[in-house]
């Protein structure tokens, strides 16, 4: 059977029972997990379903904002953001940095260093390496999700475990303290999370607009986050309880980008 006529199975059964297994798939299709992982990996990535542990759901977990809206809100905050992360990187590091219009800021910044080695399944954050001959950049394999312009699914996942880096950065749709760092969708919190597993530190970059915020997905728990650069903008409470989780909270002015410890 031709992958689209197992993914239109897979849409039909879904249709019909509105949630799906892979074990189940897998015994109705006659084909291997595997195989139906990617499937169902490939659907969620043209919003047709929402991938979930072990299966999908069916419609979208929450509405994700278009890449073209995102890179025009809060631009100041984020360009100050990029500039202090940059800050905490020293030439000859090897990072991996996550997709977001916030780290691509970072990565605008990064192009000055020399010796990084940068894996990414962003798209953006490889094009900005694309006049910085002095940095070697690796861009994972996977299946586009336009929406946000990264690679995501079991290939970008298998890339990240064989790598061991210096520094993870990550952003995401929601930064809280209770809850951690989220986002609406499991295919971009697997990602995330295998970006985080695969990095000695863990820092988050987050604008205001994020802080406080908890969508559907949990990519980190809190305590799994070792520093965040933030804006000034961000809310005095939420900075507090991140910094008493044991998060080394830093804060960037919209004029200088400087470092400013919480």
């Amino acid at each position: 059977m031709i992958a689209a006529q197992r993914r239109h199975l897979i849409l039909d059964s879904l249709r019909a029972d509105g949630a799906v297994s892979i074990a189940a798939l897998a015994v109705l299709l006659d084909t291997s997990a595997v195989t139906i992982r990617r499937d169902l990996d490939y659907l969620d990535s043209v919003g047709k379903l929402s991938r979930t542990h072990g299966g999908a759901v069916a419609g979208q977990t929450a509405v994700e904002s278009p890449y073209a809206e995102k890179i025009v809100q809060a631009i100041a905050e984020k360009e100050a953001i990029g500039r202090l992360a940059a800050s905490l990187v020293r030439d000859g590091d090897v990072l991996i940095i996550g997709p977001g219009t916030t780290t691509e800021a970072l990565a605008k910044n990064l192009i000055r260093c020399t010796g990084l080695t940068v894996i990414t399944n962003s798209l953006p954050v490889a094009e900005a390496f694309v006049e910085s001959p002095g940095n070697q950049l690796i861009l994972t394999g996977g299946t586009l999700r336009a929406s946000i312009r990264a690679l995501v699914g079991d290939a970008t996942n298998r890339t990240l475990r064989g790598i061991h880096a210096d520094t993870t950065f990550l952003s995401g749709n929601g930064l809280e303290a209770e809850f951690g760092l989220s986002t609406p969708n499991m295919t971009v919190a697997d990602a995330d999370r295998a970006m985080a597993g695969s990095g000695a530190r863990v820092v988050v970059l987050a604008d205001h607009s994020k802080l406080g915020i908890r969508t559907a997905i949990q990519t980190l728990a809190t305590t799994s986050i070792t520093q965040l650069v933030t804006d000034s903008g961000s809310p005095s409470a939420q900075l507090e309880a991140l910094s008493q989780k044991g998060v080394d909270v830093h804060i960037a002015t919209i004029a200088s980008g400087l470092l400013d410890t919480f």
